[in-house]
This record gives structure tokens, C-alpha cells and sequence, in this order.
């Protein structure tokens, strides 16, 4: 059950956090990971650990808002693995410098390409780059990590990220119409508040979530591992709410 033997999957933001939970329990279910991450020395130490446990992983560096990278690492990978059978679009928040909450009205324009830039076309660079491969051999999963704020509106100055994400949810529908003739699926999972938000942030708002707890790299991974196996083959263009119950609609 929900067996990766066989397949590659790329991980991109997976040096740590939800990433490396995700690159974690696709490798268990079998698959060779490619450890993604803008920073050499997190994809390295990701990689080595999952190795390390005797799991199939590789690291790799590349920025998702440089499509020439993209590419060039994806042709490489290709050649060397035989091509990308899985994309979890993981990298997220601000990508690479501190995620900033400012109510819109008081943003700045050129603030908001670092949001749309990484949660809207970092998605689609990667997606991009992988996608004609998966059709011609005529399977793939396209998984895309969106978040509670791509769905409904928040008070919490994250109206730019928001909008990124709710994008990311709505290309992977309209993709999924395109490809599902060619054995692909394209689906979106929005997580609600997880571990990596700071502890007096996160305290009050524990209490209106019904699992009463936050989120782990865990729960996150285990969607991701379900939605790529063959199990989930007639599932496509749907969003999967990953919240503890926190959004119950």
C-alpha cells in the first residue's frame, strides 16, 4: 500500500520544516527524493539524514523563481534518474528572507513580488519544467503545499501571501483538466498552523483548533505520501485541508 518503489520525487523547499517532513515519508513509501533547497548546506544535511537512515535521497540547489536553473537542474536530474515522476511544490512564505505580516494598506508595491514571485510562480516554473516529461510516460503527481490563507480571509496581514496561494490552488485545478488524460493528477493541500510558528503566536489560537494541537512535518507528509501514490489515482484538482479541523468547510 501507497507503494513509491521505482518513482522520483523532487521536494523543492525541503532542507527543513514541512519540506523535509514530506521528502521524509515519500522516501519511506520507497521513492528516490531530490532534496531541494535554496541553500546548499540545508538540502545537503536533509539529504544525509534521510540516508542516513537508509533511505534513497539526493540533494539539489536551485532557486524556484529562476526558471533557467530550473530547467537545467531538471534536464540534469533527468538524465541521471530517468525524470521526475513527483512535484511538491513545498517552498513557501517569503522563499528566501524573513516572512514580514503587513496589513495591505500599509504595503508597499515593491514588497509584493517576493510573495507572488515564490507561492504563485515559483509553483509554476517548477510545474512547468516537470510536467511535459510526466505526460509522455504518462504518469504523474503534481502536489502543491498552499495554505489556510489561500482559502478564506485573515486579520493577520498576510492579504499578498493569501492571494499567492489561493493562485497556486487554482492552477493546480485548471492543470489537473489538462493532464488527467496522461495519467497525471494535480491537487493542492492548505496547512492550518504548524510547529514552526513562534509559541506566544501560536498559544491563543491552539485553543480554536478542535485536534487541539499545531501541525507537524508528520501530518503534512502523510497527505503528501497518500496523494502521490497510485491509490490516489482518481483524485485531481482538489484541495485538501490540512488543519486539525480548523477550518471545517
Amino acid at each position: 500500500m501507497l507503494d513509491l518503489s521505482g518513482k522520483t520525487a523532487l521536494v523543492t523547499g525541503s532542507g527543513s520544516g514541512m519540506g523535509q517532513g514530506i521528502a521524509r515519508q515519500l522516501a519511506k513509501q520507497g521513492a528516490h527524493v531530490i532534496v531541494n533547497d535554496i541553500f546548499a548546506e540545508k538540502a545537503v544535511a536533509s539529504a544525509k539524514e534521510l540516508n542516513d537512515h537508509g533511505l534513497k535521497a539526493t540533494s539539489c540547489v536551485f532557486d524556484v523563481t529562476d526558471p533557467d536553473a530550473i530547467k537545467t537542474q531538471i534536464d540534469k536530474l533527468t538524465k541521471e534518474l530517468g525524470g521526475i515522476d513527483i512535484l511538491v511544490n513545498n517552498v513557501g512564505n517569503a522563499g528566501a528572507v524573513q516572512m514580514e505580516q503587513t496589513y495591505f494598506k500599509e504595503s508597499l508595491p515593491e514588497n509584493w513580488g517576493k510573495f507572488i514571485d515564490v507561492n504563485l510562480y515559483g509553483v509554476m516554473h517548477c510545474t512547468h519544467a516537470v510536467l511535459p516529461g510526466m505526460c509522455d510516460r504518462g504518469w504523474g503527481r503534481i502536489i502543491t503545499i498552499s495554505s489556510g490563507a489561500g482559502r478564506v480571509g485573515l486579520n493577520i496581514g498576510v492579504s499578498i501571501y493569501g492571494a499567492a496561494k489561493a493562485g497556486s490552488i487554482n492552477l493546480m485545478r485548471h492543470i489537473s483538466q489538462e493532464v488527467g488524460q496522461h495519467g497525471v493528477t494535480c491537487n493542492a493541500i492548505a496547512l492550518g498552523l504548524m510547529d514552526t510558528v513562534p509559541e506566544e503566536f501560536a498559544a491563543p489560537i491552539i485553543k480554536s483548533i478542535p485536534c487541539g494541537r499545531l501541525g507537524t512535518p508528520e501530518d503534512a507528509g502523510n497527505m503528501a505520501g497518500f496523494l502521490a501514490s497510485n491509490e490516489a489515482n482518481w483524485i485531481t484538482g482538489q484541495l485538501f485541508c490540512v488543519d486539525g479541523g480548523a477550518a471545517p468547510y
